[in-house]
C-alpha cells in the first residue's frame, strides 16, 4: 500500500498535525467522545435510541465548538435525559467516591492544615482502604486506568465483589463508630452533628426520610424506611420514645447519659443506612 511519500525536513513536524486534523475531521470521533462522557455521567448502556437522541445531537455540540467540551457538558447535564429517574443512581461508586463521600457526609473533622504528620497519617488511611478496595488512587493498573471506567460488559459494577463489598462496609462501619485515631487524634463520624442538620430531628420519620433523600440517590420504599424506623432507630418502641430522648439530650447536651442514648441510637441507624446497597449508588 503507498502511503505517500511524506514531508521532509522540518516540514515532517506538519504531518502529526496533518493526522490529527484528519483524525478529528471524522464525526466518529466525536461520537466516541460524547459516549465516554455519557459513561462517566450517566450509564454505560448506550442502546439505539440513546445513540440517535443523546450522543448524536452531543456529538454536533462538540463538532461545532472545535471540540471544547465544556458547551458538551452543558447540554448534557442540563438535560431532562440527565433527570430522568430512569438515569438517576445507575453509576456504582468508585471507592474514592465512597470513602470521601462519607466523609463529606458527616463533615468528617481533620488535623489542621499545618498538622502536616497527623493529616497525612489520617489521609493515608483513607487512601488505604481505597487501595483494599481495588482502586490505588494515583497509581492505575495501566495506561487505560481501572478497567471499571472503560471494560465491557461490567463497567462500574467490577468495583463491587464477594472481596471489595465487605472491605466497603468494613470502612463505613468503622468510621460510623471507633473511627480512625493517629497521634491521638480521632477521625470519626458525628452522628448527633449529622441529624441535627435536619429540619425535626426528633420526629423519627422525618429524621429518616431526610437522612434517605441526603444518602440515597434514589428512593426507598415505604417498608425500607419502617425497617429502619421499628428494626434499627427505636426497635419495639414508638415514636414517642425517640421524640422523648432527643428533646431531653437537646434540653441538656452536656448530659453524658442522654447524648449517650441518641448517639447510640442514630450510630446503629446510619451505620445500617451505610451498608445498604442504595448507598454504593451515586
Amino acid at each position: 500500500m503507498d502511503l505517500g511519500a511524506g514531508q521532509a525536513g522540518a516540514a515532517g513536524a506538519n504531518e502529526v498535525d496533518a493526522l490529527l486534523a484528519m483524525i478529528f475531521a471524522q464525526s466518529e470521533t466525536a461520537r466516541y467522545i460524547c459516549r465516554k462522557l455519557y459513561r462517566w455521567f450517566v450509564y454505560y448502556v448506550i442502546d439505539a435510541a440513546t445513540e440517535t437522541n443523546v450522543i448524536e445531537p452531543l456529538a454536533v455540540i462538540l463538532r461545532a465548538n472545535n471540540y471544547d467540551i465544556k458547551p458538551v457538558l452543558r447540554a448534557l447535564l442540563n438535560s431532562a435525559h440527565f433527570y430522568d429517574l430512569v438515569n438517576v443512581g445507575c453509576v456504582i461508586k468508585s471507592p474514592i467516591e465512597l470513602n470521601l463521600g462519607m466523609c463529606r457526609h458527616f463533615s468528617f473533622v481533620f488535623p489542621d492544615d499545618l498538622d502536616y504528620v497527623r493529616q497525612y497519617a489520617h489521609w493515608t488511611y483513607i487512601r488505604n482502604q481505597a487501595v483494599a478496595m481495588q482502586m490505588d488512587l494515583i497509581n492505575q493498573p495501566n495506561v487505560a486506568g481501572w478497567p471499571a471506567y472503560y471494560q465491557l460488559p461490567q463497567f462500574y459494577e467490577m468495583w463491587i465483589n464477594s472481596d471489595t463489598l465487605p472491605k466497603r462496609n468494613k470502612f463505613t462501619d468503622t468510621m460510623m463508630t471507633t473511627g480512625h485515631s493517629s497521634g491521638g487524634f480521632k477521625v470519626v463520624a458525628d452522628a448527633i452533628a449529622f441529624a441535627s442538620q435536619f429540619t425535626t430531628p426528633g420526629d423519627p420519620n422525618a429524621l429518616i426520610d431526610q437522612a434517605s433523600q441526603l444518602l440515597f440517590p434514589i428512593p426507598i420504599t415505604a417498608n425500607q424506611k419502617t425497617y429502619l424506623k421499628s428494626s434499627i432507630l427505636i426497635p419495639g418502641l414508638g415514636d414517642y420514645e425517640w421524640t422523648a430522648e432527643w428533646n431531653a439530650y437537646v434540653a441538656d447536651p452536656t448530659d453524658a447519659v442522654k447524648k449517650g442514648a441518641v448517639n447510640t441510637r442514630l450510630k446503629a441507624l446510619f451505620q445500617f443506612m451505610l451498608d445498604m446497597p442504595e448507598y454504593q449508588l451515586t
